[in-house]
């Protein structure tokens, strides 16, 4: 199965190296400020105030952000969430963030009630400031937000990319091999070593040994969307589709997902991998 590629690259204003930790810098402060306009305004608030223009969220499919907040009312309930992985592009125009979220139904002095992790895309704006253009996030059991301690890869912001390799062009063959069912070996081939995975009802798995020992437990099955398009800016890029995977009991689950490349030594490969499924279908 043949799978069509589109690469969009965002070429706006290039930092310098010495930039790169105050970038890194910048998107965790942005990250924490969303959260903190939300505890003290209010999540609706929060998610139009900190969204880009044409930012979408997961719901589970995907929708422009500004379009699904201003069609909800208001509600007391309170989402907190803190970055515990920040990472940026070399030229400082992307980066993303993920780390743990729970929510509290009636506001900061009830119990929380839900938990999980989010995944979020940052985009600089053309004022300097960095706001969201993809959120996605997976629910799991009972997870720490407070004293969250953010961390990010030693090679952030490392590579000029400077023979101009598609991620595009690279992720093609990572689809072909999985929708030929040869999925434990696209991941083999193409999810760095220190890959986070973030799969609903789990805890996020760390590292490529422990996610293809989880993939060669479930025996599972995945056929991507055929047309892929990836937004990308040097050394970082991404992509948002839709999925189906069939089990060794053949019940299917069907969803969204994200993937984040990075380049590394001229070489694209996966540094986050989500996929948020859609609703079982009531029987």
């Amino acid at each position: 199965m043949k799978v069509t590629v589109l690469i969009f690259v965002l070429f706006l204003t290039v930092n310098i190296f010495g930039q790169t930790d105050n970038n890194l810098q910048a998107i965790a402060e942005t990250e924490k400020a969303f959260a903190r306009f939300a505890a003290e305004k209010d999540t609706k608030s929060a998610f139009l105030e900190f969204t880009a223009p044409d930012g979408i969220l997961f719901q589970p499919n995907p929708i422009n952000t500004k379009t699904y907040w201003n069609s909800r009312g208001e509600s007391k309930g309170l989402l907190s969430w803190q970055p515990s992985f920040v990472d940026i592009s070399s030229n400082g125009v992307l980066g993303w963030t993920t780390g743990p979220w729970e929510y509290r139904p009636k506001g900061k002095d009830d119990a929380p009630v839900g938990w999980g992790e989010f995944a979020t895309v940052w985009q600089k704006q053309p004022d300097g400031k960095f706001r969201f253009v993809v959120d996605i996030g997976i629910s799991h059991e009972k997870a720490q937000v407070d004293s969250v301690t953010w961390k990010s890869f030693a090679d952030a912001g490392k590579e000029t990319n400077e023979r101009g390799i598609s991620a595009g062009d690279s992720a093609a063959g990572f689809f072909e091999l999985a929708n030929k069912g040869n999925l434990n070996i696209a991941y083999k081939n193409y999810a760095a070593s220190d890959v986070r995975v973030l799969r609903e009802g789990k805890m996020p798995i760390l590292g490529k040994d422990d996610f293809l020992r989880e993939l060669k437990k479930n025996k599972i099955k995945v056929a991507f969307a055929k047309r892929s398009v990836f937004f990308g800016a040097t050394d970082l890029s991404y992509t948002t589709n839709s999925y189906t995977l069939t089990r060794a009991d053949k019940t299917i689950e069907k969803g969204n997902f994200m993937q984040i490349w990075k380049l590394r030594g001229g070489k694209w490969q996966i540094v986050l991998d989500i996929f948020y499924p859609m609703p079982e279908e009531k029987k």
